[in-house]
């Protein structure tokens, strides 16, 4: 009698070990689905709009700031400009001038719409790689390795816990790691949207407008970083599509541990790439 309950108390250990790594699959592959939503997502319609409703009332109560910065900054750049009272008098200055500030205030009074169009261009091009690269369904369990959790005894199966157990660890705190960068873009997406009126004032004056250009080359990098994103997806979903090999030889704890270890360091790739997306960006353009 003794044998069929060790056989009975193996099987729900070795169901519990297979289990313990797919649902730590399941996790991963929540957090992937949901960082394409993100990337694909528009800021006006992400968690219901609510946050970006938020952001224009704070973005429309900044342009009277931003337009008392403007007279400000333009003022500024007129002292610093122009050596003398009679330099401002030539109709060539006098134009010029007039020109930077009729931009400088379509910069604060529409700025909001030229960072979304900046948006819209990002968002094509992940779409773009998204559609050429081609994605898979995401990390699944081999049956040869489910076979060989299945087959060993109650006894035999103790140090799959240890192995099962760190690795779903491992592989729900990258999931995690992962999902939150995506998150912080989307944050920074909604900074830059809420103080936008405040930089782009800066268009006003010629020695202060490169406080102007880096916000919007900044602003650029964020976008991008969806796309240096995307396309560490798409390389990880090549790697994906071949999943680590199983030794049909190798004892069970060994090619549990085998596998668990090659999953970890693909997974570990991606989150890094994910993470380094905004060194990546900033390398490219210069920041």
């Amino acid at each position: 009698m003794a044998q069929p309950r060790d056989r009975a108390g193996g099987e729900a250990s070795t169901n519990w070990i297979v289990d313990n790594l797919n649902s730590a699959l399941d996790t991963w592959n929540g957090r992937l689905t949901e960082l394409w939503q993100l990337l694909t997502q528009d800021p006006a319609t992400f968690k219901g709009g609510g946050i970006w409703s938020v952001m224009l009332g704070i973005n429309g109560a900044l342009k009277a700031v931003g337009y008392g910065l403007l007279v400000l900054f333009f003022a500024a750049g007129v002292v610093k400009t122009c050596g003398s009272l009679t330099e401002l008098k030539r109709p060539e200055a006098a134009v010029r001038l007039f020109v930077r500030f009729v931009l400088a205030k379509a910069a604060v009074g529409y700025g909001l719409d030229l960072m979304m169009a900046i948006f819209s261009v990002a968002q094509g091009t992940i779409s773009t790689v998204t559609a050429a690269g081609g994605l898979t369904s995401g990390a699944a369990l081999p049956s040869e390795i489910v076979d060989k959790i299945n087959a060993v005894s109650f006894w035999d199966s103790i140090p799959l816990w240890a192995v099962t157990l760190l690795g779903s660890l491992f592989i729900t705190v990258l999931s995690f790691l992962m999902i939150l960068t995506v998150y912080g873009r989307m944050f920074k997406l909604f900074l830059y949207a809420a103080i936008a009126p405040i930089p782009l004032a800066t268009f006003a004056g010629e020695p202060s407008s490169s406080v102007g250009k880096n916000f919007l080359r900044s602003y650029a990098g964020v976008c991008l970083e969806g796309l240096v994103i995307a396309l560490s997806c798409v390389i990880f979903s090549a790697m994906a599509s071949s999943p680590p090999a199983v030794d049909p030889n190798a004892s069970a704890v060994t090619a549990v541990w085998t596998y668990v270890a090659e999953l970890i360091f693909n997974f570990l790739v991606l989150v890094g790439s994910i993470k380094m997306s905004d060194q990546v960006v900033k390398e490219l353009m210069g920041l």
